[in-house]
């Protein structure tokens, strides 16, 4: 797309670029808000963020928060190198956590609840789709999940299965919310993303 960089490690990035990631991660921030606004369950790390929340007493944008720069500590091993978009995810998504969760409102009918939640996963894609194609560094997240998929040669939906797994069952012990937001998420996260980068593609990519 015309504003995404050249190569991920790229200290140096043109202001469209940043304009579309910073964009990108807000949208993507606000998803997560609705989804746990929506109180049906929430994303597989935001589970672990809400338990280690329960345990400490923070935030959940704090927990977010140290749950992002905790993981890019285990890249270190895995020879993974963070771009300034890898930085921007942890610190805009914790922002948005939380300046703006407190102000969305939780549905009163359970119905409305789900609808709510649909639009957070939605809403998530689209804003993961444009922060994607910004190529400024994946997210801690998803550098956990390559690093790993590196050092095992296993298959990228095996690693990403069992890392999430992993963090759900740790959130969900410490008191996370797992629910059927949690399965929105798992299961259409990936092609509301896919959507997203399509419809990106066609409207913005080169004709030929």
């Amino acid at each position: 797309m015309f504003w995404s960089s050249a190569k991920p490690l790229n200290f140096k990035p043109r202001l469209v670029t940043v304009l579309f990631l910073t964009g990108g991660l807000i949208i993507f921030g606000l998803g997560e808000a609705l989804l746990i606004a929506a109180s049906t369950g929430v994303s597989p790390w935001t589970v672990l963020a809400q338990g280690i929340s329960n345990v400490t007493g923070w935030t959940i944008g704090l927990s977010t928060f140290v749950v992002s720069v905790s993981v890019l500590v285990f890249w270190l091993p895995l020879r993974q190198s963070p771009g300034i978009g890898t930085i921007l995810n942890a610190i805009i998504i914790a922002l948005i956590l939380e300046y703006v969760l407190p102000h969305i409102p939780t549905p009163d009918s359970e119905y409305l609840r789900v609808v709510q939640a649909l639009m957070g996963v939605l809403v998530t894609g689209i804003g993961g789709g444009i922060y994607l194609i910004s190529n400024l560094g994946p997210g801690p997240r998803d550098g956990l999940m390559t690093g790993l998929q590196q050092v095992s040669n296993l298959p990228i939906a095996w690693v990403r299965v069992a890392i999430e797994i992993t963090v759900v069952i740790a959130g969900w012990s410490l008191g996370g919310v797992v629910g059927l937001g949690t399965l929105l998420f798992a299961f259409l996260i990936g092609p509301a993303v896919a959507i997203t980068l399509f419809t990106l593609n066609r409207v913005f990519g080169e004709q030929t």
